[in-house]
């Protein structure tokens, strides 16, 4: 269940962010309410998540899965652009979340 939590916890920030683009500066009622509402969810999951889970690892893929998710949303919905390395940046963020969930000691495996 905990990853399951996480993965909540990511797709609400995910949502939060992106709408958080979209409120304009808190400008735009329904973008701002899809913010607070996303970040509540977010919090909510990510602390049922640190029950289980170690914080520096629970922490390390919310907030690299979010980068990683938020920069394909800017991407796809927002017509940001990612150059060469913005996305090696992003597949080095990956592969140092996947090297601790695979090899680390401290993810409570």
């Amino acid at each position: 269940m905990p990853y399951l939590y996480l993965a909540i916890s990511i797709v609400a920030e995910v949502i939060g962010t992106s709408a958080l683009k979209a409120s304009d500066g808190f400008t735009k009622l329904w973008p701002s309410v899809i913010v607070v509402v996303g970040y509540g969810v977010a919090f909510h999951f990510l602390a049922l998540t640190l029950k289980t889970i170690p914080i520096g690892v629970a922490y390390a893929i919310w907030a690299g899965a979010g980068i990683s998710i938020v920069a394909i949303v800017g991407w796809v919905l927002f017509g940001q652009k990612l150059d060469a390395p913005a996305i090696i940046g992003m597949a080095l963020i990956v592969t140092g979340v996947v090297v601790m969930q695979a090899f680390s000691k401290t993810t409570g495996h």
